[in-house]
């Protein structure tokens, strides 16, 4: 068993799973308790994040590296209030695991006074195994080196550094959602856009490159804007995405609205600006697309993951 937010499931998450997964075997069983919204959603005194992945995306990574089952679990203040000793007898009582798989820094219980210490005093007591995988360090093309944490993770998609944020999660950073209407003005200069809302975080106000994959499973390169729409005078932030179909292939049959798309980023093209009118913002989204095309080349190559 492995317990905590397990938001945006990094390179640290995975090895949780994978430790957890080697310790018991391919004929044991690895448990995954996640928490649902963010602990801190229901602390008076504590803004949560805003989460990486939706719940369901979680579920899915963690079931991909290993985990047999990942349960939910709702942070009352009921729960966050329980003694570190009354929480460990609760996931007894449920679950019986022999081993707890854990980061050097898990904390749980009222305050998050309960630690590792605590966890194998507990166990010791109780009949059960902890194991404590150190944390992964990942270097990003600065050199610089982190350790792969959630809150790195916010950082960086923040920032824009969506190739930076792929070595720290292990794959490039999607964002999925149903298509929905928008304004239509791609398609005067000759740009249609498919617009997604999005309940999870963004990164910074960009055009990125993108990998864009439809209900069919069919992929092709994206250009994707995130941002107000500045030479529009747009005020609310906004995912477009301009998808390039190659031309070789028949393009899918899709219905304007209402089907669901998927788009992993993998670059940063340039910042979102105000241009001077429309005309000069068709020429940029050709200049876009062309860079596009070189970025995806790479893509496929396997040069940007």
């Amino acid at each position: 068993m492995t317990i905590g937010s397990f938001d945006g499931v990094h390179v640290g998450h995975v090895a949780l799973i994978q430790a957890a997964r080697a310790r018991v075997g391919p004929t044991g069983r690895v448990v995954a308790i996640a928490f649902d919204p963010h602990p801190f959603a229901v602390l008076p005194t504590k803004t949560p994040p805003t989460p990486l992945t939706s719940f369901d995306q979680r579920a899915a990574l963690l079931r991909q590296a290993g985990a047999d089952e990942v349960v939910r679990l709702e942070p009352t203040r009921t729960l966050l209030s329980l003694h570190p000793e009354r929480f460990i007898d609760l996931v007894l009582e449920k679950f019986n695991p022999v081993v707890f798989v854990e980061g050097e820094d898990f904390r749980f219980g009222r305050d998050r006074f309960g630690d590792i210490a605590l966890l194998k005093a507990s166990g010791q007591v109780l009949g059960f195994d902890v194991e404590v995988v150190p944390g992964v360090d990942v270097q990003l093309t600065d050199q610089t080196i982190v350790r792969a944490s959630s809150t790195i993770a916010r950082w960086l998609l923040a920032h824009g550094r969506v190739e930076d944020l792929a070595a720290v999660l292990g794959r490039a950073f999607r964002i999925q959602g149903t298509v929905s209407r928008g304004d239509q003005r791609g398609r005067t200069i000759g740009f249609p856009t498919a617009n997604l809302a999005i309940e999870t975080s963004l990164p910074a106000d960009a055009v990125y490159a993108a990998t864009a994959q439809l209900p069919d499973g069919s992929r092709f390169p994206a250009a994707v804007n995130i941002g107000t729409r500045p030479t529009v005078n747009g005020t609310r932030r906004r995912v477009e995405a301009h998808i390039l179909f190659d031309g070789t292939s028949p393009t899918p049959e899709i219905n304007d609205y209402g089907w669901w798309l998927q788009l992993d980023l993998h670059a940063w093209i340039r910042d979102q600006v105000r241009f001077a009118d429309l005309d000069a913002l068709a020429a940029q989204l050709c200049r876009d697309c062309n860079r596009l095309r070189c970025l995806y080349s790479l893509v496929a190559g396997g040069a940007l993951g």
